[in-house]
């Protein structure tokens, strides 16, 4: 297949009966922008910031519900997740109701949170379908206190589910213009999760007028331009040029200077450049929004609408609100940027002259196991460990690798006395494991470092998996090292 609509058309109708598990996830630059520097700049204010933002949100006026987007309703997820609920950020009228609460609380879950931004590319005010211009994952783990940016090129060519192979830019469009369960975002969602391997817990999808405001509303975002950019057809708002060119060097740019240097793709790089320099742009939008807290709230009714008109999520405010705050304790070094590059794709054309990125599985998977590897937990002494772990309630197997006869079920009765939810015994699938091991079917840090710790398991044989065998979280299994300590 090869992404052509008369294809997709003749099987859409058997399709969209059997998709009822649409996932919603998050957005990208343009998204990436409002979704970060604007949550890190709520979160900067704490409580008083909050109650300022109530006050000032409902006073503005009513306006419109956004119409960029065609998304009625999500269904559950197939993840654990619940269904995710319509965007809090609808209208102004609403805010009583959404921000009505006293206050909010830090974010309190220990599992990695991710999200699909998404750059919406909408023109002439066009109405019907359209394409993403930009995507991107966020993720950040709240226990290591980490966080990481991994662009997707547009052109990648990717199973778009019940609709074949086509450029990953394309499952937003299906989505809308087919009809399937969350639309456009839903779709482009279970596309990433689907070629990574990983589940998405919330979208942001920005058109490019939100992407302007917001860079405006904060004075403009400097960078150090590595080199100059001179793109004669440079798109405009409409389907005409509107020709772009920006010297090398430190500059002030302005939020249609921004949108431009964030979409031009007249560099040798093309869109893996344009990726590259999406994610500095997010940065940078990160750093001044985070200096310029006491004007942002002055001009809250403001940034209300612009997220009411221009901005579609999954998350409501609170969820919002607690994610800044907990983006408020990354540290910039902390933040991984990862951009899937030409040394992770194949170049070729489509049977109709279609310039693709074919991904490289292997790279794929290496790129996703570094970026979404669980991060080491704080060193806690073992008593306060406990209670964290107790908190995880993660289901623990333990499997014998040793040819120790009963040693598997001797293990379990020790590791219950310590307090450990011990749900399987077993044998491994050898009995020569010479030292033992850990797996991490998820995120469960606490436990890892309370059974690491209580069992001295080498760290370099602590790994993640993705699908256990049983019904349990963690698999412990026990090699020749391992000793039943004595009373």
């Amino acid at each position: 297949m090869w992404g052509k609509q008369t294809q997709i058309a003749g099987h859409m109708a058997t399709d969209r009966n059997q998709r009822g598990r649409s996932r919603i996830r998050l957005p990208l630059w343009a998204v990436g922008l409002l979704a970060l520097a604007v949550l890190i700049f709520l979160a900067g204010s704490g409580v008083w910031l909050f109650r300022t933002i109530v006050r000032l949100a409902a006073e503005a006026p009513l306006v419109d519900q956004p119409t960029f987007e065609s998304a009625a309703e999500v269904p559950a997820t197939g993840n654990g997740l619940s269904t995710v609920p319509e965007p809090a950020v609808s209208t102004a009228g609403d805010a009583e109701e959404i921000l009505g609460a006293d206050e909010f609380t830090p974010w309190e879950g220990s599992d990695r949170v991710t999200i699909l931004l998404l750059g919406i590319d909408r023109r002439c005010d066009e109405e019907g379908p359209v394409r993403t211009d930009s995507m991107m994952v966020m993720t950040v783990d709240p226990v290591g206190k980490t966080a990481g940016l991994l662009s997707l090129p547009r052109d990648l060519w990717v199973e778009i589910p019940g609709f074949g192979v086509d450029r990953i830019n394309q499952a937003h469009y299906f989505g809308e213009g087919f009809e399937y369960p969350g639309g456009g975002p839903a779709l482009a969602v279970e596309t990433v999760e689907t070629t990574l391997g990983i589940d998405i817990h919330y979208f942001v999808a920005v058109n490019f007028d939100a992407f302007v405001e917001f860079v405006n509303l904060i004075d403009g975002i400097t960078l150090d331009i590595p080199q100059a950019i001179d793109d004669p057809r440079y798109p405009d708002h409409c389907y005409g040029y509107d020709p772009f060119r920006i010297d090398s060097g430190s500059q002030t740019l302005d939020g249609e200077t921004a949108l431009k240097y964030a979409r031009t793709r007249a560099t040798e790089g093309g869109d893996i450049d344009r990726a590259g320099r999406q994610q500095a742009v997010i940065l940078a939008a990160r750093r001044q929004a985070a200096g310029r807290i006491p004007d942002l709230i002055l001009q809250a009714p403001i940034l209300w609408q612009t997220f009411q008109n221009n901005v579609k999520t999954s998350l409501n405010l609170d969820e919002a609100l607690q994610l800044a705050l907990l983006a408020r304790e990354i540290s910039p070094e902390k933040i991984t940027q990862v951009v899937i590059g030409y040394n992770d794709v194949i170049l070729q054309q489509t049977p109709d002259g279609q310039d693709i990125l074919v991904p490289r599985r292997e790279n794929l998977r290496a790129i996703r196991d570094e970026l979404f590897a669980v991060a080491p937990p704080p060193v806690l002494p073992l008593d306060e460990l406990l209670g964290k772990m107790q908190q995880e309630n993660a289901r623990v197997a333990v499997y014998n690798g040793t040819p120790v006869f009963g040693l598997a079920s001797a293990t379990e009765v020790y590791l219950r006395e310590q307090e450990v939810n011990v749900v399987e015994i077993g044998n491994a699938d050898s009995a020569e494991y010479l030292s033992s091991q850990l797996i991490d079917f998820g995120d469960h840090p606490f436990t890892s470092q309370y059974l690491v710790d209580l069992m001295g398991i080498p760290p370099l044989n602590v790994s993640r998996g993705q699908k256990p065998d049983g019904n349990y979280d963690l698999l412990v299994i026990l090699g020749s090292d391992w000793q039943i300590p004595e009373n």
